[in-house]
């Protein structure tokens, strides 16, 4: 099979900006159209079954908590529409189970958050293209493949974990912890540099921040820190494939150079991958760590259950993932009429899957507010459904496991010093700030 050709790296950077400029401006015009125009298809929307709501995932009061308005949307019909906004919401477990793996009538292809975009990313794609990419990445993230790296995610989480008892009177546990593991980790998985690794936390976080919500203004942020920090891992990514194609390891990085000069992988398709991987890897697994933690310090009783038997500590896992998961919730559009029972969403409908409330219904988990060790949620939608079922599923799981077993092992209770800050972000929910003190054990167990 021929090699794909390459580009030149100014060629590409420009090409890479100019991608992204229309992104932005797209999804500018999106939040800037006159809500009128919404408000004129509201009879449209009910004659199709779906209730009118008032639901805004940027308002800062969902921002802030969005459980007390998913409830809202739980206990009324099955779909919601929000003429504002101008999409179709879906929120019970079974409606968001069900549209998640409708992959050909639901299109991933114009983005999944609330920036519409179009990326020759897999996260991003339908199939045939979702297949192909998929394919040439599931090798080095299959439950078998995730479990070498065992030994360096305890190293990492063990030396972090020693130093946030060093600080006795409390320390930033998203800082000291959350933040750096999931990105060391990431980072070795990808073959980067360990000297590099606190420049992709810094290029990561103004990624994430820059799909966030100005405070109090329920506006999305400026795309500036978007488009800045994805042009650096660009130029970054092109001179790493070549230091890689020249000296390649047994890291996922060679191994997809390898594809891509066999013609499976574009260069464009190449970077993709890198970063969603890098964003991906790196953010979800810090919600996940923080969130966890936050959990066991407002629930020392289900703490003390897992410290008491380690064979919790997978259930608990996934308890955090059901009860504050990590993604909120997912984008699509409708290629053709999908149906809710007796309600239509209809073709080119904006369509966002809440995971979020979804693991949070009552129909489906029993006491769904309730953080319980013992519920073992293996159905939860944390990691969503489906074709797009998190690649690094394993991977974060694993992080997860290691750091509760190591706490458990070494710390008799957490504590909250400080109040934790939440981001503002309405498709990734975690923690900026959680400040925690560990109260270690006596004697630690072996």
């Amino acid at each position: 099979m021929p090699t794909r050709s390459r580009s030149h790296p100014r060629t590409s950077d420009a090409r890479l900006a100019l991608t992204l400029a229309g992104q932005a401006a797209r999804a500018g015009a999106l939040y800037s159209r006159d809500s009128l125009t919404g408000l004129l298809r509201r009879g449209d929307a009910e004659a199709r079954g779906a209730i009118p709501t008032a639901f805004d995932p940027v308002s800062p009061a969902v921002l802030a908590d969005p459980y007390p308005a998913y409830r809202e949307l739980l206990e009324g019909d099955r779909l919601h529409h929000s003429a504002r906004r101008r999409e179709w919401i879906l929120s019970r477990y079974d409606d968001v189970h069900a549209a998640a793996r409708a992959h050909d009538r639901l299109s991933s292809a114009e983005g999944v958050t609330s920036y519409p975009s179009r990326t020759p990313m897999m996260l991003t794609s339908d199939r045939p293209d979702h297949t192909r990419l998929r394919r040439l990445a599931a090798g080095s993230f299959t439950h078998a493949a995730i479990e070498g790296w065992r030994p360096a995610v305890e190293r990492l989480a063990s030396k972090a974990i020693e130093a946030m008892l060093g600080k006795g009177g409390g320390c930033d546990a998203v800082a000291a912890l959350a933040g750096p593991l999931p990105v060391a980790t990431i980072a070795r998985v990808l073959g980067i540099p360990e000297d590099d690794e606190p420049r992709f936390r810094q290029w990561s976080d103004s990624v994430v921040e820059g799909f966030g919500v100005e405070p109090g203004a329920g506006r999305v942020r400026s795309s500036a820190g978007v488009l800045g920090a994805t042009l650096r891992l660009h130029s970054y990514f092109l001179e790493l494939f070549s230091r890689r194609r020249r000296d390649p390891g047994d890291d996922v990085l060679s191994k997809l150079l390898a594809s891509s000069d066999e013609g499976g992988l574009s260069e464009d398709e190449l970077f993709w991958f890198a970063f969603l991987l890098l964003i991906a890897g790196n953010e979800t697994t810090t919600n996940l760590i923080g969130t966890m933690l936050l959990a066991f310090a407002e629930h020392p009783d289900e703490y003390a259950r897992v410290a008491a038997d380690p064979s919790l500590i997978r259930p608990a896992v996934e308890e955090a993932l059901r009860h504050t998961s990590p993604i909120q919730g997912m984008y699509r559009v409708a290629r053709a009429d999908h149906e809710v029972g007796d309600a239509v969403i209809p073709a080119g409908g904006r369509v966002l899957l809440l995971f979020g409330a979804a693991n949070r219904d009552p129909r489906h988990f029993p006491e769904p507010d309730r953080f319980d060790v013992t519920r073992n949620p293996s159905d939860h939608l944390g990691f969503g459904t489906g074709i797009h079922f998190c690649l690094g599923a394993h991977l974060a799981r694993l992080e997860a496991e290691v750091v509760l077993r190591l706490l458990t092992e070494r710390v008799e209770r957490m504590a909250l010093a400080g109040e934790p800050l939440w981001r503002r972000n309405p498709a990734l929910r975690g923690l900026d700030r959680l400040p925690l003190r560990l109260i270690p054990r006596c004697r630690p167990r072996v």
